[in-house]
């Protein structure tokens, strides 16, 4: 799907996430990414062959 120069990273690669955004969703709480990928405001991700990447947000744990 992406179309610009250098070419974005494919959606099941490590640095999927730093793909440009072509549509986005605040108020929803998505991105898509030009790569295809679907980018969820807890981390989570769905991938555009519709596998779905669990949420990976680091929590800090008081001590």
């Amino acid at each position: 799907m992406c179309r610009h120069l250098p070419a974005c990273p494919v959606a099941s690669s490590s640095d999927a996430e730093v793909a440009r955004i072509v549509a986005s969703h605040p108020e929803q709480g998505w991105n898509l990414l030009c790569n295809g990928l679907l980018v969820f405001d807890d981390t989570g991700q769905l991938l555009p062959d519709g596998r779905v990447v669990d949420p990976h947000r680091l929590e800090l744990i008081a001590v």
